[in-house]
């Protein structure tokens, strides 16, 4: 089983992927937004390229739970992706992985400007890995 995670922002979308058995996730890239067929295609590749079967979407909430016009162009582009790969796709409560992403890349010394170039791949990670942790396939 091999699932995406999808970190997806107005400029950049996060990827991450898990590891064949389903257990581990790590980070692979981070696409620059040119369009959504453009951003659709490379994500359609990735899928290829890793046999996925799912997709994780962090999806942005508010602080008390209700889902804000962020929230609202995620699951736009989600469904836009859906249509096109036909994959299923799950939504995961993204609340506060950007800052718990900064707050590891702050702990190892990295430069704001790797931080930058890297966040929303780490945000992604922390999105996928949440999610299959509460599948319970972790020994």
């Amino acid at each position: 089983m091999r699932v995406l995670g999808l970190d997806i922002g107005d400029r950049t979308i996060g990827v991450a992927v898990c590891d064949p058995l389903g257990l581990t996730a790590q980070g692979i890239t981070t696409i620059k937004r040119k369009s959504i067929v453009l951003d659709i295609e490379e994500l359609a590749k990735i899928c290829k390229d890793y046999d996925v079967e799912t997709i994780v979407s962090g999806l942005p909430k508010n602080m008390n739970g209700t889902i804000g016009p962020q929230g609202e162009k995620v699951q736009r582009f989600c469904d836009a992706l859906k249509e096109t790969l036909g994959l299923e796709i799950k939504m995961w409560d993204e609340r506060l992985t950007t800052v718990a992403a900064n707050r590891v890349m702050l702990e190892g010394d990295l430069s704001r400007s790797k931080r930058k170039k890297i966040v929303d791949k780490i945000a992604a990670t922390f999105i996928l890995q949440g999610y299959l942790d509460s599948l319970g396939t972790r020994l």
